[in-house]
């Protein structure tokens, strides 16, 4: 397990020799990867609810549902929100390089921002566990379509577009509170931790669940957990290793070692 006797520079060597032996490496991103691209987190000090609790409130599904006034305020909200002004940073060009070298088979991300996509990961290997804000979705009859189009009718004046098709509410094509994932997804994302030799949690707190069930069945397999996050998670004593180096830097170095 991690011992904190040795620096990052050599953790990375030790961990790229793990990757280059391994039969299938795991990766699970969360909203650590993004802040570099101007995204903040949620949970940090800095995080979106932690400064605005209110925040929060937006993403309870039953109160989305129930309240028009809840819906015009995530309207507004989704105009204004980072994602489309962001662009990939080396972290995400980092995942993207090292799928290319073949030696990363599955990247699960609680990201809802669409950064890995642009980045160059392929979609074969993406599993967007919490779903995507580029897309919504009509609550009763399910029809999805580009935000683009529902955010233009917002612009044009609707603060509560509703569905063309059937009326329904609209809402983005992400996971709320107190929304289930997707079965199928999350059961594409547990076979794939149990497949692999190598789990590497990045940018992610790990401790939202189900998602952060997934390294259990890495370890429960004999495979190796390794954690990239600059604060302590609850996974820091079962871990193989942690580094500490912030994403943007030792991504990169990490690939550049395979």
């Amino acid at each position: 397990m991690a011992t904190s006797n040795t620096t990052d520079d050599e953790t990375l060597t030790k961990v790229s020799a793990w990757i280059g032996a391994a039969r299938r490496v795991m990766a699970l991103t969360g909203a650590g990867i993004s802040t570099d691209s101007g995204i903040p987190d949620f949970r940090g000090p800095q995080g979106l609810w932690t400064t605005n609790p209110k925040a929060e409130r937006l993403s309870h599904l039953s109160y989305y549902m129930a309240d028009p006034e809840v819906r015009k305020v995530a309207w507004r909200t989704r105009l204004e929100h980072p994602a489309w002004r962001a662009c990939p940073n080396a972290g995400h060009v980092a995942l993207a390089d090292l799928e290319r070298k073949d030696k990363l088979h599955t990247l699960v991300t609680q990201n809802i921002d669409g950064l890995h996509q642009m980045a160059g990961s392929s979609p074969d290997i993406l599993i967007e566990i919490h779903g995507t804000l580029r897309e919504v979705v009509c609550m009763s009859c399910n029809e999805r379509a580009p935000m683009e189009r529902a955010l233009d009718r917002v612009r044009a004046g609707e603060e509560d577009p509703a569905c063309r098709s059937c009326g329904g509410v609209l809402k983005s094509a992400t996971i709320s509170f107190g929304q289930s994932l997707v079965q199928e997804v999350l059961e594409r994302a547990m076979r794939a931790a149990e497949d692999s030799d190598v789990f590497l949690a990045i940018g992610t707190s790990l401790s939202v669940y189900p998602a952060a069930y997934l390294p259990n069945r890495t370890l429960a397999a004999g495979g190796r957990l390794v954690i990239f996050n600059q604060e302590p998670t609850s996974y820091d004593a079962r871990t193989d290793a942690v580094i500490r180096e912030p994403l943007g830097s030792s991504l990169p170095k990490l690939v550049t070692l395979i």
